[in-house]
């Protein structure tokens, strides 16, 4: 693993998304055979030049104004604004949206039922990307919801994964192509209230992160496209500040698979940081926007990945604190920065 240089600043650069998941098509021009000698131009490819990538994960993000009055008294901007512009200064920035983004639907039969239909253009203007929504309150308030949530997070400029009308959709990855580099994110929920949560051929859910092969098949399809792949998944057990060994066993499946990055939540816990296989894997981010309940659950941090231009991979933890009910702040500079 290369060593990266320490400096405080970065090139910023725009993002380009693209959510279908499908690699493009490679056209080829045709080639003309004579008998006589001829001379063929080869085509000239343009390879972008690499630049330094930077990319943060943070855990869950709940947007309910019943359940964190805050966000009803001081405005949605008031749960990202202890970041210090954060996530406005990286080239990617990947959240646990644990509620339904939608006004639509009834409440399921179970004990904590989320919903966010707004918020949106706050995330945009915080510098939020992608929204992962393989997790166990997308659908609390059911599927057509869910849908409906999924297709305004896209409107107002978010990347929702995990979640969708079938399994291809909800295992699908979001593009970005960002200084020079291809960059593929994927979601998987690993926490279902009931089976029907999942995505199936017939029927919309989350993506299923419990089958092994399932997300090994999402990992491969992503590969094909990516220099880059970033998983975020919502598993293990609550209140657990360690991984649990089946998900140890997915995440080493998965890197094996190709998968680079993996920011992990629900224990609303925060859990370590380690490399595995050299690559950088955030067990559980823990709460993020999330009510103040106690000084184990507010206890936070923003998961940090640098890409150098050569390749080089590293990550570290932002600490960070929930000071208020809905409101995250940073407690300390990044550990791992960028040098130009």
């Amino acid at each position: 693993m290369g060593v990266l240089v320490v400096a405080c600043s970065r090139p910023g650069a725009e993002l380009r998304a693209v959510t279908t998941t499908s690699p493009p098509a490679t056209t080829r021009a045709p080639t003309t055979t004579t008998n006589a000698p001829t001379t063929t131009a080869m085509p000239t490819t343009t390879v972008p030049e690499k630049g330094w990538l930077v990319i943060h994960g943070a855990g869950d993000v709940n947007l309910d104004p019943s359940y964190i009055p805050a966000l009803a008294e001081r405005g949605y901007e008031w749960a990202w604004s202890g970041l210090g512009g954060l996530f406005l200064d990286d080239n990617l920035t990947v959240i646990n949206l644990e509620c339904s983004p939608s006004a639509l639907g009834v409440a399921e039969p179970k004990a904590f039922t989320f919903q966010c239909p707004e918020g949106m253009a706050e995330m945009v203007a915080a510098g939020v990307d992608v929204t992962n929504l393989g997790n166990n309150h997308s659908q609390d308030f059911g599927k057509e919801a869910m849908l409906d949530g999924r297709r305004r997070l896209l409107e107002a400029g978010l990347d929702p994964v995990g979640a969708g009308v079938d399994a291809m959709e909800a295992t699908g990855f979001a593009r970005f192509e960002v200084e020079g580099w291809k960059v593929a994110v994927l979601g998987f929920g690993g926490v279902r209230p009931h089976d029907g949560w999942i995505a199936t051929n017939e029927q919309p859910g989350m993506a299923d992160g419990d089958t092994l092969e399932t997300m090994i098949a999402a990992v491969i399809a992503a590969e094909e496209w990516a220099d880059w792949i970033v998983v975020a998944i919502h598993w293990g057990k609550e209140l657990d500040f360690e991984p649990r060994p089946d998900d140890i066993e997915r995440t080493r499946a998965m890197i094996e698979a190709g998968a680079d990055v993996v920011f992990g939540h629900h224990a609303h816990r925060l859990q370590p940081f380690e490399l595995v296989g050299e690559r950088p894997v955030f067990w559980g981010l823990g709460n993020f926007v999330w009510p103040r309940l106690s000084d184990a659950g507010a206890e936070s941090a923003v998961g940090r990945v640098v890409i150098s231009p050569g390749g080089d991979i590293n990550g570290c933890l932002v600490p960070a604190e929930i000071e208020s009910s809905g409101h995250p702040v940073l407690t300390a500079e990044p550990a791992c920065d960028v040098g130009l």
